[in-house]
């Protein structure tokens, strides 16, 4: 079985799982709240970056592939 790793990436759900495992794993260490708030921010941030480009380079493909059919 092959794993689509850009539609995990562009998964919000897969983001608000890896923020969620940060978050316990922090809590668990007894890692201070404003740091636990400041890694989670960083990856709903990186989590929100890597959607957009994602979605960008899906758009920019199916644009490329729409300017090939109308030359041929």
């Amino acid at each position: 079985m092959k794993i689509n790793w850009a539609r995990k990436l562009s998964s919000r759900k897969f983001w608000a799982l890896a923020a969620g495992l940060a978050t316990s794993v922090l809590v668990l260490a007894k890692v201070d709240e404003n740091t636990t708030a400041q890694v989670v921010a960083v990856i709903g941030a990186f989590g929100s970056v890597v959607a957009y480009m994602l979605a960008e380079a899906y758009v920019d493909g199916q644009a490329v592939g729409s300017e090939d059919e109308e030359d041929g």
